[in-house]
């Protein structure tokens, strides 16, 4: 088994410009983004996140915004 080269999870400071105003934490886990917030985030928020990923996946669950793992290409 081979270990891993780079961490599995890093923190970001939430105060970074960019983020939906209700974001608590945001944490990167391998290459998918969640972004935590202190209340329910809405489509104004969901869409500034999608700005700032403009390729990739982005969904929204309440107070949870994930950024998902760009697809790999088929095989």
């Amino acid at each position: 088994m081979t270990q891993a080269t780079e961490p599995i999870r890093n923190d970001e400071a939430c105060g970074a410009d960019g983020w939906p105003p209700l974001t608590r934490a945001v944490s990167y886990v391998g290459s998918a983004c969640v972004i935590q917030g202190s209340g329910d985030f809405d489509p104004q928020d969901l869409a500034a996140v999608r700005r700032r990923f403009p390729d990739r996946y982005v969904s929204l669950d309440g107070d949870v915004i994930t950024v998902w793992p760009p697809c790999r290409p088929a095989r």
